[in-house]
């Protein structure tokens, strides 16, 4: 069974809660990515995702709100060593997308739904190529 350390990120965005929420939703866009890490001092504070920006957006965001505000606090995490197979039955049964990797306090990587849908499809061309 593949190991999530085999398929996770390791580049990953990190912010601070007090960050700006629309500075940050900014900063997602130009790396790309649908969440970012939040870190409060060295530990992991939470995670604020697209759809976290959205709800905000939603709402009606002011100048003032910051990612604290909005992010999930206290989010799901495994460890690396852990299978693909156990993370993708928590994404599936916590309903998220994106689950921070750790080791000890330290975060180490990020696995997400498409790197775990990569480890299924590994082999398979799209239309039968």
């Amino acid at each position: 069974m593949p190991v999530a350390r085999d398929h996770m990120s390791r580049d990953l965005l990190t912010v601070s809660p007090s960050d700006s929420l629309s500075e940050v939703a900014q900063r997602m866009v130009e790396r790309d990515v649908g969440a970012v890490l939040v870190i409060d001092g060295s530990s992991l504070s939470g995670i604020l995702t697209e759809r976290d920006v959205l709800r905000a957006v939603a709402a009606g965001i002011e100048e003032t709100t910051v990612v604290s505000d909005w992010m999930t606090r206290d989010p799901e995490t495994m460890g690396p060593d852990d299978t693909t197979q156990h993370a993708a039955v928590l994404m599936i049964h916590g309903g998220f997308r994106h689950l921070p990797l750790m080791e000890g306090s330290d975060v180490v990587g990020m696995l997400s739904i498409r790197d775990l849908m990569r480890v299924v499809l590994d082999n398979a061309a799209p239309r039968g190529v």
